[in-house]
């Protein structure tokens, strides 16, 4: 048989499209699981029984996954390792968001942001020294890089976007320019003061790449 592979993250801090740092887990996960969906605008009709439904585009992907961290042979604080996991939903200050990032496991190789870790800790050393924790972690996958020719098609075109629950400006950026970083494009073509309070189901105007 041979050598096992073990499951990492790998990460692009500088938005440039090099992942030049590895985080790896320190046990593979028993599952994960890929999710996507489609969005449809449901309109009732006068005379008709059920609503009819119109759709409106794809949603992103997400790959949600459970990693297991144990020191307790070592003693050995576990959320050193944790940490940097958790610590992928940083804002970056070079680029003004988080880093994107890639979990690769054998042929599974899923890139995106890290959208949500909840963090558990289940066993500790007598001082209280956390020794296991349970990671669930949420990825949401970015689009790919446009091609030149794509990104002429576009030049002249203005993008209408319903945000979904979880979306935000750097991740709307993400998507339509492939650079998280240009997501004051977005706030100022709509005039938005506070990014943080975009409402679900909003209409967001996004420009055209340029």
């Amino acid at each position: 048989m041979g050598q096992e592979k073990k499951a990492k993250i790998l990460v692009d801090r500088k938005g440039t499209g090099d992942f030049t740092e590895s985080i790896s887990v320190l046990f593979n996960p028993s599952e994960y699981r890929i999710e996507a969906a489609n969005h449809y605008a449901w309109h009732r009709i006068l005379g008709q029984s059920v609503p009819v439904g119109m759709f409106v585009s794809g949603e992103i992907e997400t790959l949600s996954v459970e990693l297991f961290f144990d020191t307790y042979e070592t003693g050995i604080d576990v959320r050193h390792f944790t940490n940097k996991v958790a610590g992928l939903m940083t804002v970056e200050k070079k680029i003004g968001t988080p880093p994107i990032c890639k979990f690769v496991w054998d042929s599974l190789q899923f890139t995106g942001v890290v959208e949500k870790v909840s963090q558990r800790f289940t066993m500790f050393l007598d001082q209280g020294t956390p020794v296991r924790a349970k990671l669930d972690v949420t990825f949401k996958g970015t689009s790919s890089r446009m091609e030149p020719s794509d990104i002429n098609a576009l030049t002249n075109t203005v993008l209408e976007q319903q945000v979904s629950q979880g979306d935000h400006l750097w991740l709307l950026a993400a998507r339509a320019y492939n650079d998280p970083g240009k997501w004051r494009t977005i706030a100022r073509a709509n005039k938005i003061d506070n990014p943080r309070l975009l409402k679900n189901g909003r209409s967001v105007t996004v420009p055209s790449p340029r």
